[in-house]
């Protein structure tokens, strides 16, 4: 599936504050919970709870929660589908560090164990 730069400028301007309780929702209806949810985003981009609250707090967009990010070396190992795109093959590299959140939160709700998740 190839997106478009209208696609790529829309997801990148949608503000984290307004999918964070989706990906909340997401994992808590999978017996998982809100704290594992933080620490797959501390492991991916380096922001602990605080710094976590202060971007949803600021109303931050995707593109600004990112290049606020210090981004694990290890993400580059998060591959596979989300949403229709395999990750890998994402040109645009603020829409695939998008999609890794959106990889991590997936595989968090589908029950796979921290230490998969966080690629250790």
């Amino acid at each position: 599936m190839k997106a478009t730069s209208k696609h790529n400028e829309r997801i990148a301007k949608m503000k984290f504050f307004s999918v964070y309780p989706h990906y909340v929702t997401k994992v808590e209806k999978k017996g998982r919970t809100k704290e594992e949810l933080h620490q797959v985003i501390e492991w991916l981009t380096g922001f602990d709870e605080n710094k976590i609250q202060k971007l949803i707090d600021d109303k931050v967009t995707f593109e600004e929660f990112f290049l606020q990010a210090n981004l694990n070396p290890n993400a580059k190992l998060i591959k596979g589908v989300i949403c229709g795109y395999r990750i890998e093959e994402i040109d645009n590299s603020l829409i695939r560090q998008i999609r890794y959140l959106d990889k991590l939160v997936d595989e968090l709700a589908k029950g796979r164990k921290m230490n998969k998740i966080l690629r250790e």
